[in-house]
């Protein structure tokens, strides 16, 4: 979470909207996703980029992604055949609850070799960190300031240190074990 995570851009593009509709959680969208995290695993990669089909940045594998760069944190739009996350809607809240600046636009593939930060949001990545893209380092080389600030409050909230007030969490209640006699 702190350290980041080396990733490549895939030679496999994201779907066409006009082929699936990608804005859906479809079951044959996930192939796309299958093929660019196995490129990025067969090179030594923990995880990998698509581009869209006009070769602009769209997502991971299975994640959201974010840009950050003079200050501004950027996205991609849904346009981008980018999947409407959850974890994704979260960030972009947060972002603006901390006054972090955010635009939806189109990601050249070069903006992120020049990033001051890039991570990645999604029910499994959560926040993560991207530390190199391609070998090129990102930034530092590690989290970024804005990467750490949305984490601690993401975390926040889903560990119920600070309050929810977006009304995202669902409390459970645990049914009490039965006591046995005996």
């Amino acid at each position: 979470m702190a350290q980041g995570v080396d990733v490549c851009v895939s030679s496999w593009n994201r779907l066409a909207p006009n082929t699936l509709p990608a804005l859906s959680k479809a079951g044959a969208n996930y192939m796309n996703s299958q093929l660019i995290k196995m490129e990025a695993l067969t090179n030594g990669y923990q995880e990998g980029i698509g581009l869209d089909t006009s070769g602009y940045v769209s997502e991971g594998s299975g994640e959201n992604i974010f840009v950050v760069r003079d200050g501004k944190m950027l996205t991609p739009p849904l346009g981008a055949s980018v999947l409407p996350g959850i974890t994704r809607a979260s960030v972009l809240q947060l972002a603006e609850d901390l006054g972090i600046p955010v635009v939806e636009t189109l990601i050249p593939r070069e903006l992120l070799y020049i990033a001051d930060e890039v991570f990645f949001t999604g029910t499994a990545a959560e926040i993560s960190p991207i530390r190199s893209i391609d070998r090129i380092k990102v930034g530092a080389g590690h989290r970024g300031p804005v990467a750490e600030r949305l984490q601690k409050e993401f975390f926040a909230i889903i560990d119920g240190t600070a309050p929810d007030r977006h009304g995202w969490l669902t409390l459970v209640n645990a049914a009490q074990p039965a006591a046995v006699s005996g």
